[in-house]
């Protein structure tokens, strides 16, 4: 007869794709029934096709073929949700315009402050994103550049949906200009309507709700709803969204999710009231940063690169490594059984990764000197009240060192979180002093606790809880939050 299941939800990634089979998600026990995972086929036109394949690897994997009521989906295949993000200034409109757009899982290709000129119009039509977020002016401020780049976009008839998160008091304004020129416009409140606020919730939500409606014209993805009847959000933002939830469950938190192309990290954490009196700008309670750069397959090399061979050597313990012959042994997803020496390497290089993705993400203290003396302020996200650094990611979910790796986070030694943050480039977090005090650092202390998603769920998760937000929470606690008695050694 097989086995039916109340949902089915897939992660539709860049190089695989892994579905989930549920049950009892109306009732009071819900149970993950069991994952299957293929190959991602959105390059060779069809998603569909590798899809199919994770389904069938479900199915041999339980030993019966498996149907479903519903699916759902998280993707990051087809270039994810790529977007361009226009603004006032840097510090503040464009600041909280790029804050909401990663959180709700967004590729940032295009940045551009103050009037569009001839030259980001080209990119932006060389570029042409998935969608572009307009913002600038705090309420009852300027005008008059968020309603010159609403004219600039419509001179270019991409036919690419706008977010508007701007001065409400030119909203009318922008939306007819966009709407007269056949561009779908969705007006949201303004993300940074005072000096001391930044309210990025509404545009994320908006962004997500483009994203799914719009991804069926990816290349590759045309397909999707062929087999995907319920909602499609995009990857990160789904991780993003079970973070929040564990956080309810947990306390703060900073969410680590290593892969072979890209480390991303999601916090969750309002920080400490004393670094709150001194911030430069407002933080978001739940930030997300992507490094592009970091990763342990696709960016293996460039990881070696940035950290320096002797690094590597060093968290293998053992004699110095062959690293063109270990970096050519490497494979997209290694067998748990891999060779002993690859194993180690792989784990040296998601340490680094790790560290270092976390350090970018982290705040810094800055020492500035005036009339009146030294004065300290803040700058960036505060992680020192984090309780949780939460493992995510095939890096440090199927490897037994991902705990190791992660305890080795909690009160990073001074030494390396310098050399993590020397290894620069990646998000646009702040940098500091060299020679400033440790303190420079906002990161987690020494009582931040490692826990693992054991079952590699909180992608899928984050979508399933749209619909079934009770029975996410259950299968949330299950595969992540640790025993009573102890968090993961």
């Amino acid at each position: 007869m097989g086995m039916r299941a109340d949902a089915l939800v897939a992660e539709i990634g860049s190089t695989v794709t892994k579905v989930h089979a549920f049950s009892g998600l109306d009732g009071s026990r819900p149970q993950w029934v069991g994952g299957g995972a293929a190959p991602t086929t959105a390059a060779q036109g069809d998603v569909t096709t590798g899809l199919r394949a994770a389904v069938g690897d479900l199915s041999r994997r339980l030993g019966e073929d498996v149907t479903w009521e519903r699916m759902l989906a998280a993707s990051s295949a087809a270039g994810g949700l790529r977007m361009a993000v226009h603004g006032l200034v840097y510090d503040m409109t464009v600041r909280a315009a790029r804050e909401a757009a990663l959180g709700a899982g967004a590729i940032i290709e295009l940045v551009t402050v103050g009037k569009l000129g001839a030259e980001e119009t080209d990119v932006l039509r060389r570029l042409r994103p998935g969608i572009i977020l307009l913002a600038g002016g705090l309420e009852g401020g300027d005008r008059e550049v968020v309603v010159h780049n609403a004219r600039e976009i419509a001179g270019l008839r991409l036919g690419v949906p706008v977010v508007y998160a701007g001065n409400s008091a030119a909203r009318a304004e922008v939306s007819g200009i966009l709407g007269a020129a056949g561009v779908k416009v969705t007006v949201v409140p303004n993300v940074y309507p005072r000096l001391d606020l930044l309210d990025i919730e509404p545009a994320r939500r908006a962004i997500q709700a483009v994203f799914e409606e719009h991804i069926i014209l990816a290349p590759g993805m045309e397909r999707v709803r062929d087999m995907v009847g319920g909602a499609i959000r995009p990857t990160p933002g789904a991780v993003m969204e079970a973070a929040r939830l564990l956080r309810e469950l947990l306390g703060d938190l900073v969410v680590i999710d290593v892969g072979g192309a890209t480390t991303d990290v999601h916090s969750v954490t309002d920080g400490s009231t004393e670094i709150k009196r001194i911030q430069l700008h407002p933080e978001p309670v739940a930030k997300r940063t992507v490094e592009g750069d970091l990763g342990v397959y696709v960016n293996a090399a460039n990881v070696v690169r940035l950290a320096g061979e002797d690094a590597v050597a060093e968290h293998m313990s053992a004699g110095p490594p062959d690293v063109g012959d270990l970096l050519a042994r490497a494979v997209p997803v290694p067998p748990e059984d891999t060779d002993p020496e690859v194993s180690a390497f792989i784990a040296a290089l998601t340490r680094l990764a790790a560290e270092t993705a976390l350090v970018r993400h982290a705040g810094v203290l800055r020492h500035l000197f005036g009339p009146t003396g030294r004065l300290t302020v803040a700058e960036g996200k505060d992680l020192t009240e984090v309780e949780w650094l939460v493992g995510t990611g095939g890096p440090l979910v199927r490897f037994p060192w991902g705990s190791r790796v992660l305890a080795a986070l909690a009160g990073m030694p001074t030494a390396a979180a310098l050399a993590a943050r020397r290894r620069g480039g990646g998000s646009d977090t702040p940098g500091f002093e060299p020679g400033g005090p440790p303190a420079s650092l906002l990161l987690p202390g020494r009582g931040a606790r490692p826990v693992i998603d054991r079952r590699y769920l909180m992608a899928v998760l984050g979508v399933l809880h749209q619909e079934y937000p009770e029975a996410a929470r259950a299968l949330l606690r299950e595969s992540v939050v640790p025993e009573a008695g102890g968090g993961e050694g």
